[in-house]
């Protein structure tokens, strides 16, 4: 209690300074990646109900939120699925360098699975995956996939998804046998096998405060309560990992 008590005084001083600018938004718009969209969509719950600012929440696949950023959309916070994109907004002025900080560590699953031998004996007819190009999960699932020699093992039994979500959905909707997801996203009564780590990089969920939100009180106060204790509790309840704990 006291450890949150110590962090919302400093969330006090942080949104006043802003407000002192003369800004006084207490709306923001949040961009979200699909794999963290029903955590954050919990968050957000409690963050506007202890504070009285409200967000929006709007999600897709970390590549295409990126995308839409540079290209202008109204976004004031990033809650990416990897680091590069944060890295890219920074170093084109569209994200506060300073801001930026890992709000959560993924874990990627096979579903349908429970364990590798079904991935390795090829006894089913589809995989479903993110887009590597655009959504971290994907790529994590190719790596893992090159790490088993598989890639073109099963090269015309994959099929992608645009994010997670759509990946997820194929095998709910039986359009795929097998899924690699979010551990995130599974359910009670779910089969799956949890990959290894060491089969891809590590998925570094990075969020960042972008330049057209530096004056947002909503999306300010929001991203320094992703880091608080309250915050990162719910976030490994959800089935991610946090930094500085193992």
């Amino acid at each position: 209690m006291l450890k949150d008590l110590y962090f919302w005084c400093f969330a006090a001083v942080a949104i006043a300074l802003v407000s002192c600018n003369g800004q006084n938004e207490t709306h923001g718009r949040i961009a979200v990646a699909t794999n963290f969209l029903p955590t954050a969509q919990n968050l957000e719950i409690i963050f506007e109900a202890e504070t009285g600012f409200t967000i929006d929440l709007v999600s897709g696949s970390t590549g295409q939120l990126y995308t839409q950023v540079i290209n202008g959309a109204p976004y004031d916070a990033f809650l990416s699925a990897d680091v590069e994109r944060v890295t890219r907004l920074t170093e084109s002025q569209y994200g506060i360098a300073a801001s930026s900080f890992t709000y959560a560590l993924g874990q990627l699953v096979l579903l349908g699975a429970e364990d590798e031998e079904v991935l390795k004996s090829g006894a089913f007819n589809r995989l479903a995956l993110a887009n590597p190009d655009l959504a971290p999960y994907g790529l994590a699932a190719k790596e893992t996939l090159t790490a088993l020699q598989l890639t073109e093992t099963f090269s015309n039994k994959i099929i992608y998804g645009q994010n997670v979500g759509q990946a997820f959905g194929f095998v709910k909707t039986g359009n795929a046998d097998l899924g690699f997801v979010a551990l995130s996203q599974v359910g009670e009564g779910d089969v799956y096998w949890r990959v290894p780590n060491s089969y891809h990089n590590p998925i570094r969920q990075e969020g960042l405060l972008l330049t057209r939100g530096k004056d947002n009180r909503a999306a300010k106060a929001f991203m320094i309560f992703l880091q608080s204790a309250q915050a990162r509790d719910l976030i490994k309840a959800s089935g991610y990992a946090v930094t500085g704990e193992t």
